[in-house]
């Protein structure tokens, strides 16, 4: 992976769409519950769902354990696989009460928290990874579908890669900077959710010349 490259990529995607400001949640401890919820479905999902809770009970840990679990999956309908979610947000809010809530989280080491965050039922490295980056403000890299598809297209990678071998390549090229961290991630998934599609929309990116895939693609695509 190549440090120049990876910061050209950033110029260009932060002068295309400018500062993001993610992450989209209040508290640290929203942020954790949305990427939970938010795994295989949209944000605008993740955002009816957490107005569903809102209106029912407070968005505390202690209150999700407390609500039966059927009337949990209930409100979480609109993210889908509303029931292993509900199962899997219970979870890890009986596992964080354990820990001392966000504050007993935030003494802890990166090391060790990590590997505690990826032992809890339904947190897979991606889930632990947003909790890390944007709740507990930890400078790791988080590697999704849309950075794998970009950074593939781009020749910055394989494709091929599993997730640590893909962290770690990105976070040995990157200075470990938190708010770069935070906001290479948030312009990643702008550009993949608008120009870098699965059927991507290569005349309207701003990163074509540099990728051999739009040199490959239609010109008309």
């Amino acid at each position: 992976m190549r440090r120049a490259a990876l910061a050209r990529v950033y110029d260009r995607l932060l002068g295309r769409y400018g500062a993001r400001g993610w992450w989209p949640a209040d508290t640290p401890f929203e942020v954790m519950v949305g990427a939970i919820l938010t795994q295989n479905t949209s944000w605008t999902n993740v955002t009816r769902a957490l107005a569903a809770l809102r209106a029912r009970i407070p968005l505390t840990a202690r209150a999700i354990v407390d609500l039966p679990s059927d009337e949990l999956a209930d409100l979480l309908r609109p993210v889908g696989y509303f029931r292993v979610k509900a199962r899997r947000l219970q979870a890890f809010c009986q596992w964080l009460l354990a820990q001392g809530g966000v504050e007993g989280l935030a003494r802890q080491e990166t090391a060790a928290l990590r590997p505690a965050l990826l032992a809890v039922h339904g947190v897979g490295p991606e889930t632990a990874d947003d909790m890390l980056l944007y709740a507990l403000a930890r400078p790791v890299f988080v590697v999704d579908a849309y950075t794998r598809r970009l950074f593939a297209r781009l020749g910055l990678a394989t494709g091929r890669e599993d997730y640590e071998a893909l962290r770690a390549q990105i976070e040995a090229a990157l200075p470990r900077e938190l708010a770069r961290y935070q906001e290479y991630h948030a312009l990643i998934v702008e550009h993949g959710k608008t120009t870098c599609k699965s059927r991507p929309l290569c005349a309207n990116c701003v990163l074509r010349r540099m990728c051999p895939a739009a040199e490959r693609a239609p010109r008309d695509s």
